[in-house]
């Protein structure tokens, strides 16, 4: 046999295994483009028209006027309600809901994995039940249970026993609305994230716990500290993303208990408010756009924080 020939008998088997790597990319990249489609069309495709938009004043009717960074100017020098009003209740509420509900979370998920499994569930049903709810649960059961007549439970309670004389106006009343809206968001925030954490909790080795026990670990904070935590950490990264997410993107709570956009004397007015309040009701989308991107810039820096705390590398 020449040279020639086994060169050619070499060359074959080559060719047929790149055709065949070729394909399993091929598949690859085919199962992928459902999903960067819908990933483009509805995530990439927003964000950038959004931040387009927040270098214009755009107001529907006219073709957006290049402004340059105005918006961003007038927001963060004039804008007196984004100042002195949605900025400290944005903190506030973020931070109560956000690191507060994750801790929540966790706290919870630990203590439903040290009872049987049939309790468990059906306790982990009722806490995950009203994150599905939301709105509804806002709308009709927290109104009347804060309703500002003799009607509403709380007021009604009150008065029969004597508290008080007059019903109070909670949802009214820029003392009560915001502690009242970080209640009912910390109530209906056990979502994908507290399932994510009992997930995490649950699925643990005992041979590290026993291990432990041997390297001096002899109570359970230890045990959540230096095993728990560090073990589920994919879980807990999820987990704080999605508390984050929730903190920002729960805005509506104080609309629906008020009943009005803006909230009363802006005590519950957060930056998602502001950006329905100048999108859907001045119609002045392009600054809107800007604070929707200032938003997403906060999102960004406290999710990057989350990556860089439970993050595994």
């Amino acid at each position: 046999m020449t040279a020639g020939t086994l060169e050619r008998a070499s060359i074959k088997p080559r060719k047929k295994k790149m055709r065949r790597s070729l394909y399993e990319e091929m598949s690859a990249y085919l199962l992928m483009l459902p999903y960067a489609l819908l990933f483009t069309l509805f995530i990439a495709a927003p964000v950038a028209i959004a931040i387009g938009l927040s270098f214009t004043f755009y107001d529907i009717i006219q073709v957006p006027n290049y402004v340059g960074f105005l918006n961003y100017i007038i927001l963060m020098t004039q804008d007196e309600i984004f100042l002195r009003y949605v900025l400290p209740n944005t903190f506030t509420f973020a931070l109560m809901i956000g690191p507060g509900g994750f801790v929540l979370s966790f706290l919870i998920a630990w203590m439903l994995a040290q009872i049987q499994r049939i309790p468990r569930t059906l306790i982990a049903l009722a806490m995950y039940a009203p994150s599905m709810a939301g709105g509804v649960f806002v709308a009709i059961v927290w109104r009347t249970v804060f309703s500002g007549n003799e009607r509403g439970f709380i007021n009604a309670a009150l008065i029969n026993w004597g508290f008080i004389v007059e019903p109070i106006q909670f949802l009214q009343d820029p003392t009560y609305l915001l502690p009242l809206m970080i209640f009912v968001t910390l109530w209906s925030s056990m979502g994908v994230g507290f399932l994510a954490i009992l997930a995490g909790v649950l699925n643990y080795d005992p041979e590290i716990y026993e291990a432990a026990q041997l390297d001096g670990i002899n109570n359970r904070f230890q045990e959540i500290v230096y095993i728990t935590v560090p073990t589920m950490k994919p879980q807990m990264l999820f987990g704080a993303v999605m508390a984050i997410v929730n903190a920002f993107q729960m805005g509506q709570v104080g609309v629906l208990l008020s009943g009005s956009n803006p909230t009363p004397q802006y005590a519950g007015q957060l930056i998602f408010n502001h950006i329905e309040d100048f999108a859907l009701m001045r119609f002045e989308l392009g600054y809107a756009a800007a604070i929707s991107v200032v938003l997403l810039i906060m999102v960004w820096g406290l999710s990057k924080v989350a990556y860089a705390m439970f993050s595994e590398k």
